[in-house]
């Protein structure tokens, strides 16, 4: 391990800080900027437990949106993370921040604790963009407003997105093993909402 890196706190340290600032509101560029030294990976992983938490309705099109536009910039192999301006200067009530990322703090701490770097090449710079891409994906399925529809596409996410940091190649097989099952549940689910429609249609027909 570089001295870079061992010098660079935790990712659930890094969310603690920003759950004490004092600060009435916080923007997604302040929460961009806080974990700018973790790069990309981290704000995927950010993210994508936001939106694997119980939220309100809406919420996970919020948190989903960085997702979709920071994945495709691990395909792009790019060396930090960008949003546009625009994006940056959403505004979050703190209260509401601080509560996701507060319940978000023991699950960093358990992922944190179960990876370590292993398998380093299924992490290299084939995996990272192949990576890149499935969250891309799942990405725009966050930012739909599918009802349960976000865990599995968010628990993908956050562990692939943890596999990079870590460079876990465990973890990113793992991430592999959730993704395939998040297809097949959402192609379930879709067989079972055009069922149910044409069941609908079928009956305002023949009524």
């Amino acid at each position: 391990m570089s001295a870079a890196r061992s010098n660079t706190p935790p990712l659930s340290e890094v969310v603690r800080t920003l759950v004490h600032a004092d600060a009435q509101a916080l923007s997604l560029g302040e929460v961009v900027d806080a974990f700018g030294t973790s790069a990309l990976a981290s704000l995927l992983l950010i993210f994508g437990l936001a939106c694997s938490l119980p939220l309100p309705p809406g919420a996970t099109t919020i948190f989903g949106l960085p997702i979709l536009l920071l994945a495709p910039q691990l395909v792009l192999d790019q060396p930090a993370p960008w949003l546009p301006e625009r994006l940056r200067r959403r505004r979050l009530a703190a209260t509401e921040m601080r509560g996701v990322f507060e319940r978000m703090i023991p699950w960093l701490k358990r992922m944190e604790a179960i990876s370590r770097p292993r398998l380093g090449f299924v992490v290299g710079a084939t995996g990272r963009r192949l990576i890149g891409v499935i969250c891309t994906l799942f990405g725009l399925v966050l930012i739909l407003p599918i009802p349960l529809g976000n865990m599995l596409p968010a628990a993908t996410v956050s562990v692939f997105s943890l596999s990079l940091i870590q460079r876990d190649g465990v973890l990113a097989a793992a991430g592999y093993g959730i993704a395939a099952i998040s297809v097949g549940a959402l192609m379930l689910a879709a067989n079972l909402i055009a069922a149910a429609a044409r069941t609908l249609l079928t009956t305002l027909t023949l009524a």
